[in-house]
């Protein structure tokens, strides 16, 4: 028997539409799992992070449940190497209360990429210094989710003190818990300087975090005026072939999330990554 292909979306990428017609869009498409940040969804429901209640929770919760879809990763976007102490302490504070209430949520994974040092993108990012702040703030995640029994997300990003592979090692070896894991977005991991080698930068990813990778990111890009810049699944220059064999033989049934691929675009990228599946 062939192992499916398990294939969810961000739920946010819906935009903001009631919790009826995202549930009804969702069991459309055949989506067995979302990636759900409520203040992106429902940001009426999220006055504050910090102010989320058991309540919230459980009603959003319930309603996936019922339409027999499962939040496998309970999205929190927060900067937490802000360059104000601050507003790093209320991100920290968002995140540990996002891990309280992943339970209520029905998820078992909260995760977020480190944000910048700085207001927006900054060449202090790539420092030393950058990544030992990460270190110091998620080992405060990793705690707080110890506690709880639940698990912390931590995505590679463009830019970010966290961007290459090597650096997510680096991250998992400074702080031995399995209560810390990755979800690998290889887009992510794509610069103007290295995608002529991202099968040589994939699989390096693939060697380096191995099963500490929770979930995959589903997400295309191309280099446009020397920038990388996200499209749809399907329109880029990503190679998806060696993320779904990996996928496929691997790491059986583990999740993929699309990411960065709207509506308008929806199906077709569904389309393209089930034969992408089936081919390899």
């Amino acid at each position: 028997m062939t192992v499916p292909l398990h294939l969810g979306v961000r739920a946010h990428d819906f935009g903001q539409i009631p919790l009826a017609d995202l549930t009804r869009k969702l069991q459309q498409y055949e989506f067995s799992h979302i990636q759900f940040a409520i203040k992106k969804s429902f940001p009426q429901s999220a006055s504050s992070l910090s102010a989320l209640s058991p309540g919230t929770a459980t009603y959003y919760g319930n309603a996936f449940r019922r339409a027999g879809i499962q939040i496998a990763v309970l999205g929190c976007y927060v900067n937490i190497v802000a360059p104000d102490p601050q507003t790093e302490a209320q991100a920290l504070a968002d995140f540990k209360t996002h891990l309280r209430l992943a339970r209520d949520f029905g998820a078992s994974l909260v995760g977020t990429e480190t944000g910048s040092v700085g207001q927006g993108y900054t060449t202090d990012n790539f420092t030393e210094e950058a990544f030992q702040r990460v270190i110091a703030a998620v080992s405060k995640m990793v705690a707080e989710a110890e506690r709880f029994g639940v698990t912390v997300g931590i995505e590679a990003g463009l830019n970010h003190p966290l961007h290459t592979a090597p650096l997510a090692r680096r991250l998992l070896d400074a702080i031995p818990s399995n209560n810390l894991q990755i979800i690998l977005d290889c887009a992510n991991l794509m610069s103007p300087d290295n995608y002529l080698r991202q099968d040589e930068v994939v699989d390096e990813a693939f060697e380096l975090l191995g099963n500490r990778i929770a979930v995959i990111h589903l997400k295309d890009f191309i280099v446009q005026d020397g920038k990388i810049q996200m499209v749809p699944v399907g329109q880029g220059w990503l190679k998806f072939e060696p993320i779904l064999r990996y996928m496929k033989y691997e790491r059986p049934h583990i999740q993929g999330i699309m990411e960065s691929t709207t509506e308008p675009h929806l199906a077709e990228s569904v389309a393209f990554l089930k034969q992408v599946y089936e081919n390899v």
